[in-house]
């Protein structure tokens, strides 16, 4: 059998992606980054995992978005980018910014789980041997722990980069105020925060009305948004959704995330908010666009905003996403 030798495009950085700073730092992030939070675990195929993977990089993502627990089942999405390292991307290694993060479930126990020191050392551990990695670029603390003192976390986080593990530090949705704590604590010990990984789009639009967006711009802090299309929400597969005579919604695509029950609920669905979609739906078609493209755009037109984070179960769907960076401005309020 012949072997499967990648060759990535000779073109990948002449265009097609843009780039932008991560805070003050000397980091550029693509605009649009891979995230591997669905379609990577074990009960995906690795050949279309493969695809997409080759594809994002081919188009200049090389920004690979990992956590510990993502699959299913734990730690398998970890274990694919372990495989596509070993069969793609080892030549490319120093081209590539891998992140992952531990702070939610994992393993039994009281150890694996939250911020400890124990939990976040072993978990990065874990992650590296099943990433067939070194070093991770970023390792995040993914949640903020309310029990476990913030000196203890962020010190671990400190330590793994004074240890080589990881080159910088990111935390994801703690609130405003451990933030502030967090941003002044890394930055006294020369490890400073490169980056605040939340939830941003035009459903959930918290960081903007918290000011946690904000204080990111003005302490030199990168932003990237997860779940930009709201896991799915902010494209057209629920535009003709309706309330049927039983009373319950209609239209609901089968192979969809709500249908399946995975991480989406169709509580989210109601009369009110399908007519604002449609609403939406109608501003991206005078604007040329589907209203996943207008919706990645509007985050990214955010004034703070490093990156989108997108999942992606197909080639073809990765490539309509990335024609987000090309969008025109907005000329109205959303």
């Amino acid at each position: 059998m012949i072997p499967d030798i990648y060759q990535a495009d000779k073109n990948r950085y002449n265009g097609s992606m843009q780039y932008q700073r991560c805070g003050r730092s000397g980091i550029l992030l693509p605009k649009v980054s891979l995230g591997f939070w669905h379609n990577f675990g074990s009960v995906d195929s690795y050949e279309r995992s493969r695809e997409i993977t080759r594809y994002a990089f081919d188009h200049g993502i090389n920004h690979f978005d990992l956590a510990n627990n993502y699959g299913p089942v734990y730690g398998s999405a970890e274990e694919t980018m372990g495989r596509l390292m070993d069969d793609t991307f080892r030549p490319y290694r120093d081209e590539l910014f891998i992140s992952t993060k531990a702070g939610y479930d994992m393993w039994p126990g009281p150890y694996g789980n939250w911020g400890s020191r124990k939990y976040l050392m072993a978990s990065l551990d874990q992650s590296l041997k099943r990433m067939h990695l070194d070093y991770v670029d970023l390792f995040y603390s993914h949640r903020f722990d309310p029990d476990t003192p913030m000196e203890e976390t962020l010190q671990a986080l400190v330590d793994i980069v004074k240890q080589g593990k990881a080159l910088y530090i990111g935390i994801s949705r703690w609130p405003l105020e451990a933030l502030r704590f967090a941003d002044n604590y890394l930055r006294e010990r020369d490890v400073p925060l490169l980056i605040f990984q939340d939830k941003l789009n035009l459903v959930n639009r918290e960081p903007l009305e918290e000011g946690t967006l904000q204080y990111c711009r003005e302490h030199g802090i990168g932003f990237i948004s997860f779940s930009p299309l709201a896991q799915g929400l902010l494209t057209d597969r629920y535009l003709n959704c309706k309330i049927g005579s039983n009373g319950k919604m209609e239209g609901i695509p089968s192979d969809s995330r709500m249908a399946n029950k995975n991480s989406l609920s169709q509580d989210a669905l109601t009369p009110q908010f399908i007519q604002q979609l449609q609403e939406w739906n109608s501003i991206a078609k005078t604007r040329g666009e589907t209203m996943a493209e207008m919706a990645l755009a509007w985050v990214l037109e955010q004034q703070g905003v490093t990156s989108v984070l997108v999942g992606a179960s197909s080639t073809v769907q990765l490539e309509k996403n990335i024609k987000c960076i090309q969008a025109p401005p907005f000329e109205q309020r959303l």
